[in-house]
């Protein structure tokens, strides 16, 4: 795929953020559209409230109202994002969405989560979603940034590399 996925900033019903985040990765699920549509972040913070002389800590989100997504814009994942429950729009002039640049990432101070994955080159792994469903094979690359990992899989008798997404295997 030629396009990079970017991160755009989806306004939504106060209060829906969760909700619209659930419902995105539901479609995403439901469609098989993991490539297109990468992550949904509603960032959150954690700050420290004092409430009758307690200390706690909540989660407050960032940008009450928003939902960021990581995605591939095209009139599918466009129209998908765009009439998900919840979604008033996304943020840019007129109907035409504009991606964040890295720069404004940052600025916001956001840490956007990092994958955590307990996975090494060599590590035996069971696809457990897309056409590849079910096989087994042995990682031979990972690329953190891009959040995929190239495992080597048997498929008519020959080794083959096949690049998925951290969310498509599980370590055995």
């Amino acid at each position: 795929m030629a396009d990079e996925a970017k991160w755009y900033v989806v306004h939504t019903y106060s209060g829906y953020e969760n909700k619209v985040k659930a419902n995105i990765e539901k479609v995403i699920g439901n469609r098989n559209m993991h490539e297109l549509i990468q992550e949904v972040v509603v960032p959150i913070q954690e700050t420290v409230e004092i409430k009758n002389g307690k200390k706690r800590m909540v989660q407050r989100k960032v940008f009450p109202g928003y939902v960021l997504v990581k995605m591939i814009m095209t009139d599918d994942t466009w129209y998908i994002v765009r009439n998900t429950r919840g979604v008033t729009g996304f943020v840019g002039p007129g109907s035409k969405p504009v991606p964040l640049s890295e720069e404004e990432i940052k600025n916001m101070g956001i840490e956007l989560p990092k994958a955590k994955i307990d996975l090494e080159v060599e590590d035996a792994v069971k696809v457990i979603t897309g056409p590849f469903e079910n096989s087994i094979g042995v990682i031979t690359e990972i690329n953190e940034h891009k959040r995929t990992v190239i495992v080597k899989l048997s498929m008519f008798g020959r080794e083959t590399p096949v690049e998925l997404d951290f969310t498509q295997i599980q370590k055995i």
